[in-house]
């Protein structure tokens, strides 16, 4: 989209969330709209922090919401529900409401994928069309498309992932079959639009897109926020290892209900979750440890999660102790901060020139994309703050 020189610039930027009626996606855009009206303060939304001040992130009050979902379910009604299960502030719904039929009207329902007989090419070039009305119809500096849908299983890696000449040649032959994030992260780059991978689910997260985002010079950021039970990993395996501490072993137990607990009773979409959590306490710790990480569905937590961590370790002397660590929290509420913080992060970063994985995000996520191949990954919770601050500090004024 481009602007003659009498055309007034536009402010606003669009979030097209992927599973945009779902927990986490309602509770960003109820959110959004009471920061926007004074309602709520902006806790758990990092980039409010005094240290972004200055980096030019757009307002609260410009983003604008739309997207994708395969449930009719109204924003409005699911907003009910949400604080009626206490994830939302019931005071703020009548003040919201406004903001919350904005965004439904702008919501696009689409077939579940099993259902949706089009070649991979057609359903990626109606995602594309979607996307180029939204930024048009409203007048949109940037679009940040963030994926908050559920959690698919690990994809096979297949040779045309690897050259974006390649995936072209085999969608040309309807030989690509695309997981949905990937069709979405397609979509999005092809479109000019940064994306965000929040779940752990394939998404940008191969070489021919990252070659495609590069190709089309724009940002993209990833993969699965880490929320609750990895972000204390994060926190806390540093600490083990700069206190010269031995870890033996470490096992964590998460349950969930609501759709996410639902989603993860697939034993395919829970490898993706259990994946994206190991990995990076491997890579924090340095090797291997004992210890797995379960995921339960218990439906009457509805919104709600409880994760236990049980970590062994060794002492001076090889003396053998261990720390163990109950939290309850509400992934909603933890989750809808953070993708409020990387859309306003990935539409600066699009206008300041960022091009490829967006590697000052890693923060929030648990298993970061690479800036580039072969590039080093930082797990480590404060160096990835510190390496945040030092992206926003780079910015301000600019």
């Amino acid at each position: 989209m481009t602007f003659s020189d009498s055309d007034e610039i536009p402010a606003a930027t669009g979030v097209w969330l992927v599973g945009a009626r779902g927990s986490v996606a309602v509770t960003a855009i109820a959110g959004a709209a009471a920061l926007r009206a004074g309602l709520l303060e902006p806790i758990g939304c990092v980039t409010a922090a005094p240290e972004f001040a200055a980096a030019g992130l757009p307002d609260y009050a410009d983003l604008v919401f739309g997207g994708h979902d395969v449930s009719d379910v109204s924003v409005l009604k699911q907003a009910a529900e949400l604080a009626a299960d206490g994830v939302l502030p019931a005071g703020i719904l009548a003040a919201v409401a406004d903001g919350l039929r904005a965004a439904d009207a702008a919501i696009r329902s689409v077939p579940p994928p099993a259902d949706d007989p089009r070649p991979v090419r057609e359903r990626i070039r109606s995602l594309i069309a979607d996307l180029e009305e939204f930024r048009t119809v409203r007048r949109l500096r940037r679009v940040v498309v963030v994926n908050v849908a559920s959690t698919e299983p690990p994809t096979a890696e297949q040779p045309w992932q690897h050259s974006l000449a390649e995936l072209e040649a085999a969608l040309d032959r309807d030989e690509a079959e695309l997981a949905p994030s990937t069709q979405y992260a397609y979509a999005a780059l092809r479109a000019g639009c940064s994306y965000v991978d929040f779940t752990p689910s394939t998404g940008a997260r191969l070489p021919a897109l990252d070659e495609l985002a590069r190709s089309a010079g724009v940002p993209y950021a990833g993969s699965d926020a880490k929320t609750g039970e990895t972000l204390l990993v994060s926190a806390l395996a540093p600490m083990f290892t700069s206190r010269a501490l031995r870890v033996r072993s470490w096992s964590g137990t998460n349950l969930l209900g609501g759709g996410d607990g639902a989603t993860l009773d697939d034993a395919g979409a829970a490898a993706s979750k259990t994946v994206s959590k190991r990995r990076g306490l491997d890579r924090l710790l340095g090797a291997p440890v004992e210890g797995r990480t379960h995921i339960d569905n218990v439906p009457t937590l509805g919104g709600w999660k409880t994760a236990w961590d049980h970590i062994g370790f060794e002492g001076f002397g090889g003396v053998r102790m261990t720390m163990q660590l109950t939290w309850q929290g509400c992934d909603s509420a933890l989750a809808a901060p953070l993708v409020l913080d990387l859309a306003r992060l990935l539409a600066r970063a699009h206008d300041g020139g960022a091009v490829g994985a967006f590697a000052p995000a890693a923060f929030f996520f648990k298993d970061p994309v690479p800036a580039g191949p072969g590039a080093d990954v930082e797990y480590g919770l404060a160096r990835q703050y510190e390496a945040l601050l030092a992206w926003a500090a780079s910015v301000a004024g600019s």
